[in-house]
């Protein structure tokens, strides 16, 4: 038997998920200018479909990837981190792809930090308890409060899709008095009289954290190195252009999203200093230490490298 015979034959079909937002920016790029079809047909796959999917909630990227329903996700650091440790190592990250900051936004008067939320105020965020937000909030009310603010904060927050929060913000009868959120969902939010900003992740952190990143299980990676290889090109190729032309860049998101914001506007805050768009994997370690800490995984990663393929092990992550 020849060896080409011998190795598996590449997937002619790649599933990712993804989730609204701009800092999935670059894989919107990738979709709408058919980045991974192009470099899979310079690498002699001609007849790659790739199909991308919106998901609201992190939680159901996991569930779909360990049923193989879709074969790669794009979504926060928790959602790998938690993957990670439930596989015991059989799925990791390929890339990060945005870093940019999490927002939280109030229309409570009363609130000025994370230790004044009241009874009745409900905190929107993607995923209760596991979401990249909701660990952001847990790290800030132990800070403030002990460990009991961890399960008192947990209490307040609802599980909702971005675009939802922001109807839920608008609506002054809802009971949803907080979001925490990204762009340009916040700065909707903020044009909203009465509202403002509470913190930031990069506060709590000391910097950027990688909130999008592409994952997927160590099967499809090893048995599928050309559609890899054609995904690592086209994200380098996206995050390109996103360094080079903010406006070319601004111009494919909005054409390709429901989202509203002025070109110059959006542009604007692309050339924001903390709009982080990169490979590099940001903060993950502080995550997985905290997942540990609050008993979320059994154990953390001795280092980010463990939860990552060896294509990025070069980058300066942490």
């Amino acid at each position: 038997m020849s060896i080409a015979a011998a190795l598996p034959a590449q997937a002619v079909d790649l599933r990712i998920a993804k989730q609204p937002g701009l800092t999935y920016l670059p894989t919107i790029i990738m979709e709408q200018k058919k980045l991974i079809e192009k470099h899979a047909a310079a690498m002699g796959i001609n007849d790659l479909n790739v199909s991308w999917r919106m998901f609201n909630s992190g939680a159901s990227f996991n569930d779909s990837l360990i049923s193989g329903n879709i074969d790669m996700a794009v979504a926060g650091t928790t959602n790998l981190i938690l993957l990670w440790s439930k596989t015991q190592g059989a799925m990791k990250g390929y890339a990060g792809v945005g870093a940019i900051p999490l927002v939280l936004v109030t229309r409570n008067p009363n609130v000025k930090t994370v230790a004044d939320f009241g009874p009745d105020d409900r905190i929107a965020v993607p995923t209760v308890k596991l979401s990249s937000q909701a660990i952001v909030l847990q790290m800030e009310a132990e800070k403030l409060m002990g460990v009991a603010g961890r399960a008192r904060i947990n209490a307040q927050t609802v599980s909702m899709g971005h675009p939802d929060g922001v109807i839920a913000m608008q609506n002054k009868s809802a009971q949803i008095t907080s979001h925490f959120t990204m762009s340009p969902y916040a700065e909707m939010e903020l044009k909203q009289p009465g509202t403002r900003k509470i913190l930031t992740s990069n506060e709590v952190l000391g910097g950027p954290m990688s909130i999008a990143i592409v994952f997927g299980s160590v099967k499809f990676h090893d048995q599928n190195p050309k559609v890899v290889q054609a995904m690592n090109a086209a994200l380098d190729e996206a995050l390109e252009l996103i360094a080079r032309d903010k406006t070319a860049a601004a111009t494919v998101y909005l054409a390709n999203t429901k989202d509203k914001t002025p070109l110059p506007e959006l542009v604007k805050i692309l050339e924001g200093p903390d709009m982080v768009f990169s490979k590099t994997p940001s903060n993950t370690m502080k995550m997985a230490n905290y997942f540990e800490h609050a008993g979320y995984i059994q154990r953390a990663p001795k280092d980010w490298k463990e939860m990552f393929f060896p294509e990025v092990h070069k980058l300066n992550g942490n």
